[in-house]
Parts: structure tokens; sequence; C-alpha cells
């Protein structure tokens, strides 16, 4: 059995983010005696490779259930020296209700906040997003913007909001007492958008191209420039964190703080961003937008208007918004420098490392998205 020690609990384990972070602590973090792991689904070819990855030395615990089930909560957090908070819920498209959204991303951290207090859980970090940012609806650019950044944010998407409240919870909740007499240290990370292998969103973009015959959608200008990070990077990110708020002198720094994670992935627009990573694979991609933005936004109305008017009688959900295409078409990029001060964050990977290894995921699983695709 491992020796006693620190007891890490990832919300969100199964998920893209989560994976590697759970990956991560089995790897690098040698004070590590077992890592909990609180999901909905737990695929079981993930939990053999984890279980392969920790060979002994560490225990891998499942709770299956989400941040909503008070009994899982009080199981899962019972012992738990630091939890990484990773799950939530994405859609920037409408899909869920606003009662759903809300409930999970952000009532749902609020129980597990209050959990952790009573459990005496030390230590609580927060996976939020660049988007509880922006950018605003007025499409305002940030170019190399830092957590001192003044951004006139007024968020449209609801998924954006309860990103929002939710980080704010976690941030109020820093030095508040708990029941061993000791007090709990938060802090909240804002990655950019996050890519790597088992992204979901670029299979997505994957598919699209395939569709269109190896042809890449168009849907930012080049002059939309956005700095993705790797996922690899996102989840160092989360381990050098904890660290530092196992530290007595960096707590007092990092707590009820949150920070930007970046690296050095090259500041492109989205669409080229996939190119980049697809390029190799044979895809192309054209060199300006197939519609003017005005257009395309005019469109966007014209759907988000059919969307009303339908929705006493049929749920119709537009395939794209006009804060969709404002998020795509806005430079929006930031840096991490005060991650690397305040709790020596430095990227674990190279873009080059990042580039081959999503890439090289990409490559194996395109030929079956290629069959999936023809037979539908």
């Amino acid at each position: 059995m491992p020796v006693v020690g620190e007891i890490y609990l990832v919300t969100g384990g199964n998920g893209f983010l989560g994976q590697e972070v759970i990956k991560i602590l089995i790897e690098e973090n040698s004070d590590v005696s077992e890592v909990r792991i609180l999901d909905k689904v737990i695929q079981q070819d993930l939990l053999e490779r984890l279980q392969a990855l920790a060979a002994g030395r560490i225990q891998l615990t499942v709770f299956k259930g989400d941040v909503r089930d008070k009994e899982i909560l009080q199981k899962a957090c019972q012992g738990v020296t630091c939890v990484i908070h990773a799950a939530s819920v994405i859609d920037i498209w409408g899909y869920m209700s606003n009662e759903e959204l809300e409930a999970i991303n952000i009532e749902g951290t609020r129980l597990l906040l209050e959990t952790c207090i009573q459990q005496n859980v030390e230590c609580f970090i927060y996976t939020s997003s660049v988007e509880v940012v922006g950018p605003n609806i007025r499409g305002d650019p940030i170019c190399n913007g830092d957590e001192d950044t003044v951004y006139p944010s007024k968020l449209r998407f609801l998924y954006s909001r309860t990103k929002y409240a939710a980080e704010q919870l976690v941030l109020a909740t820093n030095e508040c007492l708990l029941p061993n007499g000791e007090q709990i240290v938060t802090c909240a990370l804002r990655p950019m958008y996050i890519y790597g292998e088992n992204s979901r969103f670029m299979v997505t973009y994957l598919d699209e191209g395939i569709i269109n015959g190896d042809i890449l959608q168009r849907t930012s200008k080049k002059q939309a420039l956005v700095n993705p990070v790797y996922v690899g990077n996102v989840a160092w990110a989360h381990l050098l964190a904890a660290r530092a708020m196992k530290d007595k002198d960096k707590k007092k720094i990092v707590g009820g703080k949150f920070y930007y994670i970046t690296d050095d992935t090259p500041h492109v627009s989205y669409s080229d961003f996939n190119h980049e990573v697809m390029g190799p694979l044979g895809f192309t991609i054209p060199e300006k937008l197939n519609k003017p933005l005005l257009l395309m936004y005019f469109i966007a109305f014209t759907l988000e208007m059919i969307q009303i008017l339908l929705k006493p009688f049929i749920r119709y959900i537009p395939k794209t918004n006009r804060h969709l295409i404002t998020m795509l078409n806005t430079k929006f990029t930031f840096a991490s420098h005060k991650a690397r001060n305040d709790f020596d964050y430095i990227p674990r990977y190279s873009w080059d490392v990042a580039k081959k290894q999503t890439t090289t995921w990409l490559a194996s699983i395109v030929q079956d998205r290629r069959d999936i695709l023809n037979k539908k």
C-alpha cells in the first residue's frame, strides 16, 4: 500500500484536462499517496492506463457522480488535502438549459467549496477560463494582457458568466476558517483555449474538414490573433500552483488570486491554428473568410430571430451565433508572467513538442473519423 501522503481529488477526472492533471500528479508529485477521481462517467480504458502508470505507488479511487451530489462529495472530500476542480459544462451554443448550466457550474462549485470547508480540505484550485474576461459584445481587442489589464467586459455567453461567478466564489473563499483551526487556500487558473490529444473540439474541426473535402473552414480572419495553450502545460500549471499552496510563504502570495496560463504556442487566429496542426495531414485552408464579417453577423442574427420565433413550438439551435463570431474574430492574447513570478510556472512542453504530439494524435484518428463520417 502507498505510504501516507497528499490526497488529491480531481473533479472532471474523465475529461480532456482532468486526465492530464491526474497523469501529471502520478508522474511528477512524489508526495501523493492517493488520487481520487470524481466524474459522472469513468472510461475503463482510461482507468486501466492510469492504474498502469501509478504502478501501485499511488492509490486511484473513483467516485461516480457529479458536483451536485452532496453524499458523493462528502465521501470524495473526506481526508483530501487538495481539490483540483476541473469539472464544468462548456456550452457556447445553447444546447443546455440556463438552469442546468448554472446548477452545475455555479451551484455545484458552491456545494463543493462548502464540503471542502466541512472536511478540512486545505487547498482548492479552480480551473477557470480566459472566457470569463471576454471578448465583450463589441469585440474590443486585448494584446498581451495580464491580471492587471482593465477590460470593459459585458459577457453574453451564459457559460462565461457562470464560469466567472464560480471563479469569484472560489476566490472569496480564500482564508475561510476550517473546523481544525486552519485556513483554506484557494486560487483560480485562467488558461487560454486548450488544445492537445483527446480534445473533442479538435475532433469537431477535423470532422468539418473531412466533410469539406479536406479543406478546413475559415471562421476567423488572420488578424484575430489568440494564443492557445497545450493541455499538458495547463495540467503542469495546476501541479505547480498546488505545490505553492503547500509552501507557507508562497501560499500567502497565491491565495485568493487568479492567473492566466499560456505557453509558447504561436499567436495566430483560431482557424490558422487548426491549420498549423492539421496541415501536415493534408488539410488546406482558404486565405480569406468565405463571407464578409457583416454578412456573417446578419446571418447569425437572422438565425437567432428564427430560434426565438420557433421556441414555443420546437427546439432549434443555430450552429453559430453573433457572440461566437465575435470571439473567433477578436484579437485576444495574454501573458502568464504573474504565474511564473508567483509559483514558478514555466511551460513543461515546448510548442514543437506540443504540435508534434497533437498532430500525431490527429493522424492516429483521422482514418477512423473518415470511416465514421462515410457511414453517415
